[in-house]
Parts: C-alpha cells; sequence; structure tokens
C-alpha cells in the first residue's frame, strides 16, 4: 500500500513538474512574440506627454481606398471616407493634425481615424459621421504629443503607452511565475521528503 501510494506521489509531482515547465516555456514564448511584434513599437512611441487639445475643424475629405478582404470573395478595393481632424494645443499656437493611434497616419496619412474596411459604405459612413459629431460636442479634450517636436502630429489614444504594456505583459508575467512557483514548491516537497527518508534511515 504504501509503495503504491510513494509511487502515485511521484506520478503527481512529475506531472506538476511538467506542467510547471510547460507554463514557463509558454510564457517565453509569449515574451518573444510581444518583444518582436509590441515592444519595438512602444519603444518608437514618442507621442509620451498629455495635453489638452481645442478642436479647430473635423471635416470630410476625398474618400481614400482600402482592401476588403472576405472568406467567399476575392479582395477588392473599396472606399471609405476620410476624416480629417485638426486641432490647437496648450503647448503651442499651431494647427496639428490629429490621429486616432500611432498606428493611423502609417495606414493613411491625410486621415485621422481609419475605420474597418467593410464592403457596406453606408454603415462605414454612418460610424464616421458619428466619431465627427463627438469632437464636435466636445471641443476640448485630452491628447498626447511628441515634447521633442520629432513629430509634428497629436494622437488622441495612446495604443503602446505604458498602461497598454503592462495589461499586454501581465498574463504572461503571471503564467510564467504561477509555472516557476509550482517548479519550487514540488522541489521543496522533493528535498524535504528525501531529507525525512534520510533522517528515519538514520535513526534506526
Amino acid at each position: 500500500m504504501g509503495k503504491k501510494l510513494f509511487m502515485a506521489q511521484k506520478r503527481g509531482e512529475t506531472r506538476a513538474v511538467c506542467l510547471g515547465i510547460g507554463m514557463i516555456i509558454c510564457s517565453a514564448l509569449i515574451f518573444f512574440l510581444l518583444g518582436v511584434t509590441v515592444l519595438p513599437k512602444y519603444i518608437r512611441s514618442v507621442w509620451t506627454e498629455e495635453t489638452k487639445c481645442t478642436l479647430v475643424q473635423a471635416i470630410f475629405k476625398e474618400r481614400a481606398n482600402c482592401i476588403h478582404k472576405s472568406n467567399t470573395k476575392p479582395e477588392s478595393i473599396i472606399k471609405y471616407p476620410c476624416l480629417e481632424v485638426l486641432v490647437i494645443s496648450n503647448f503651442s499656437e499651431d494647427v496639428f493634425m490629429l490621429y486616432h493611434t500611432e498606428e493611423s497616419s502609417e495606414g493613411n496619412s491625410k486621415c485621422t481615424y481609419i475605420p474597418e474596411c467593410k464592403e457596406n459604405y453606408t454603415e462605414v459612413e454612418m460610424h464616421l459621421q458619428e466619431i465627427q459629431g463627438n469632437f464636435n460636442k466636445s471641443s476640448s479634450f485630452t491628447c498626447y504629443f511628441d515634447p521633442k517636436g520629432r513629430q509634428k502630429s497629436i494622437i488622441l489614444v495612446r495604443k503602446f503607452g505604458p498602461l497598454k504594456m503592462v495589461s499586454y505583459f501581465f498574463w504572461p508575467t503571471s503564467m510564467f511565475t504561477v509555472g516557476l512557483s509550482v517548479v519550487i514548491i514540488v522541489k521543496i516537497s522533493q528535498y524535504f521528503a528525501m531529507a525525512s527518508v534520510q533522517a528515519n534511515r538514520a535513526s534506526n
């Protein structure tokens, strides 16, 4: 009976160690993926200072192209309305182009917000008109700028700010911590079990 219990305990410890190592490996892979995708964008993000922006105008310009991808249809180039938002800020009287996030200017430097590419143009247009109305209702709002002046534009939302980075790295960090804790606890348990066996042999 004691031998069966001992073997069951050993199998349980082996599974626990494998689980812990698996969690550590998975978290390391996630850290690697975040390190080559998200982290460089955080490092390149220069819009670090918060300020207050005042709306100058929010108008629609010419339509812009986007590539619509579908599982049932081949790729097609469709149009979406280009919303341009110009603002002034507390730190300067110059007029700046406002972008939604750090990546918006990469998609189209003429448009403040790049909507999801959909075949239904009316739906996209209504969505952008709603955004335009929100800007017109609240003429003053929080925004972010480059304090060193490397970027002459301003963004509305920091997609790669410190809080976002904490949220990106929270789960892999938690997984790594739990996996390492499991391995350490099992190893400590095995150490004390071995020490107990050796003490019993010495007393006998």
